[in-house]
């Protein structure tokens, strides 16, 4: 005799059935533990400098906290274009991120046509380390003593003096632009392989000056071989006493600091992005890690995602302006 179902029976047995598959949908959905492996931790630059510093310091924590390796790649070349290039082509899986600045993801689209990455729509932004200042240096034995002396003998004659710089997009020719832009003068740039000879070349004499970032110029202000005019940032350096800043000094509004950040590829998991967030953001709020980053000559930030998102593309409009005001051409 054939075993009879009440109707009953029959709805909580479907109502199990229902539960079971969605139960299976449900962990087939979840996205894999993360991160399961090493992560790699490009730096666009040499080895040595200021991006390469900071990533290291960075990547010596996120490991910790993260329970990985997190494994620094120096890819230098074409200011910053090579590594930042290959990251952009990487898979968005949260494996690869890297050590991104003003002029990997703000400045270079106007000074290359083909540069074969959009900083904005190929990256997701994770984390603003921090703002890295320059200051306005000239030799010890310079007849200037002051941004106003400088400026005053611009005006009198034009491109008579010249400003060494690692090349067009880089910290110190933004300065220098953004300073011929607000004084209404002209001066002629001197471009160096690296920041490090213009510097050498500042010493001997052969430039006038230089917008150098503070680390690069620390030990020449310490040896007091250069003279410090005035720094670049809004406000004055605590590790520079009595130092004006240009805006005080003579140029009026004068603002430009470059900057140390982290990216993702664009379409990396956005809780892989958030959770990358968090942790660095956790990391720059260390007091031992500020006081390293100080020591780089950089001012701790941390802003995440949205925040870091939103300064990237004001800075863009900002050079952007810079850059066309200056007629400036891409090559």
């Amino acid at each position: 005799m054939t075993p009879r179902i009440r109707p009953t029976m029959l709805a909580a047995l479907a109502l199990s059935l229902v539960g079971a598959l969605n139960g299976v949908g449900h962990a087939q959905a979840q996205p894999a533990a993360w991160p399961t492996k090493p992560i790699k931790y490009v730096v666009p630059f040499s080895p040595g400098g200021v991006s390469d510093g900071v990533a290291r310091l960075v990547a010596q924590h996120l490991s910790d906290r993260l329970g990985q390796p997190v494994i620094i790649d120096n890819r230098p070349g074409v200011s910053g274009i090579v590594g930042t290039q290959a990251v952009a082509r990487a898979p968005a899986d949260g494996y690869t991120i890297m050590g991104g600045t003003i002029t990997t993801h703000a400045v270079n689209p106007f000074f290359n046509k083909n540069l074969g990455y959009d900083p904005v729509k190929d990256f997701a932004p994770v984390n603003l380390v921090g703002m890295v200042s320059n200051v306005l240096v000239v030799p010890e034995g310079s007849r200037f003593n002051s941004v106003a002396q400088v400026i005053a003998e611009l005006k009198a004659k034009p491109d008579s003096l010249t400003y060494g710089t690692a090349g067009p997009g880089t910290s110190q020719h933004l300065s220098g632009q953004l300073f011929q832009n607000i004084t209404h003068t002209r001066m002629r740039q001197i471009v160096y392989k690296g920041g490090s000879q213009a510097i050498v070349d500042l010493v001997g004499g052969q430039i006038d000056m230089v917008f150098e970032t503070v680390a690069a110029a620390r030990p020449m202000i310490d040896g007091k071989r250069v003279k410090v005019l005035g720094v670049t940032a809004a406000r004055r350096l605590p590790s520079l006493t009595g130092v004006p800043t240009l805006s005080e000094a003579g140029a009026p509004n004068f603002e430009m600091q470059s900057w140390q950040g982290v990216f993702a590829p664009a379409g990396t998991p956005k809780p892989v992005v958030d959770r990358l967030a968090r942790e660095i953001a956790a990391i720059v709020a260390m007091p031992e890690v500020q006081e390293k980053l100080r020591g780089l000559g950089v001012e701790p930030d941390g802003r995440t995602s949205e925040a870091f998102t939103a300064f990237q593309q004001s800075e863009i409009a900002k050079w952007g302006k810079v850059i066309k005001d200056a007629a400036i051409q891409a090559e």
